[in-house]
């Protein structure tokens, strides 16, 4: 009854419950659903055990829809987490062993941190306005999801957003760092470094969560940046239980670090992984999705799409002098 209500590309996605697998695929092809019944399947079939499942979506409320249609396939305990909620639990649970002292608190908007660091530097940056800071708080993001610290910033060949000098961007960079130890604040980056080098650094801390998560998804993987992976990476292990899913014509996080390399790589780090494409689109007109088609077929990325929908209107392209 599991497999029941998928297509054919859906239930070889479901029953592909083995070893290391990659899904390409497109918008509106159903991947919630391929995901969330291979993981019921599994379960069901005595291969995984859903307490020992780890899912990582890219929003709370992705994890959210997941976790609800996973109950309503009979698997209420697995763990379906974005990867910073993930790594927050697990950094709390260990931080007075491992660290101790006081938990620092999660800084959950970095603009009031970059405008004080502004301040601090006595840069000129137009701190009052909110594009400048944003563009900086970017950048910085950047660099800290490359693991790029202040003074290799300057030599790293970065073209800035924005008319903000790359000097000038590490200066702010480094008072940002030393004002958020100053405040006993960790930002997002900090919190998958941290939960990283904890896992590789304790054993002992190693050893329970690889015998508290055995089974791995990773949705929208084509948005994974380097430290993401890197917390990926520590959470696998040796082990290759691993099935991710992705679109690599959909990245958009480029600006912040993601990179759709670990998805369109995955083969190499994995030869023996089972790629599978979901290639029927079921949210879209005929029109739409000829036209992404097209835009597919001249960049070279990502998977053209069959159509299962009724005709409707054509696109239209309207263009606009200003970004206003």
């Amino acid at each position: 009854t599991i497999l029941a209500a998928l297509d054919d590309e859906q239930r070889a996605v479901a029953t592909a419950v083995r070893g290391p697998v990659c899904v390409i695929a497109g918008a509106g092809t159903g991947k919630t659903r391929a995901i969330t019944h291979r993981i019921a399947y599994a379960c069901s079939i005595g291969v995984m055990d859903p307490q020992r499942v780890l899912a990582i979506t890219f929003t709370t409320r992705a994890a959210g829809e997941m976790r609800t249609r996973l109950r309503s396939l009979g698997v209420p305990g697995v763990s379906a987490r974005t990867i910073h909620s993930a790594a927050l639990k697990q950094l709390l649970y260990f931080w007075p062993k491992v660290f101790g002292g006081i938990t620092p608190d999660l800084l959950s908007s970095k603009p009031p941190f970059i405008t004080a660091a502004i301040e601090r530097t006595d840069l000129k940056l137009a701190r009052n306005q909110r594009e400048t800071v944003r563009d900086v708080a970017n950048e910085i993001e950047w660099a800290k999801v490359n693991q790029i610290s202040p003074v290799d910033l300057i030599n790293s060949g970065r073209r800035p957003r924005g008319k903000i000098d790359l000097g000038d961007i590490a200066k702010v960079y480094d008072a940002y760092e030393t004002l958020k130890k100053q405040e006993r604040v960790i930002d997002f980056e900090d919190l998958l470094l941290l939960t990283t080098a904890m896992l590789k650094n304790e054993p002992e801390v190693r050893e329970r969560v690889h015998e508290q998560y055995r089974y791995f998804t990773v949705d929208e993987y084509q948005d994974i940046s380097p430290i993401q992976q890197r917390l990926i990476n520590a959470w696998l292990g040796n082990r290759d239980d691993i099935c991710v899913v992705g679109d690599p014509a959909q990245t958009i996080y480029g600006f912040a670090g993601a990179t759709p390399n670990f998805l369109l790589n995955f083969t190499e780090r994995f030869p023996n992984a089972e790629v599978i494409k979901l290639t029927t689109g079921y949210r879209s007109t005929p029109e739409i999705t000829f036209a992404a088609n097209a835009l597919i077929r001249s960049s070279q990325i990502g998977q053209e799409l069959t159509v299962s929908n009724e005709h409707g209107e054509l696109p239209a392209l309207t263009e606009y002098k200003t970004e206003g």
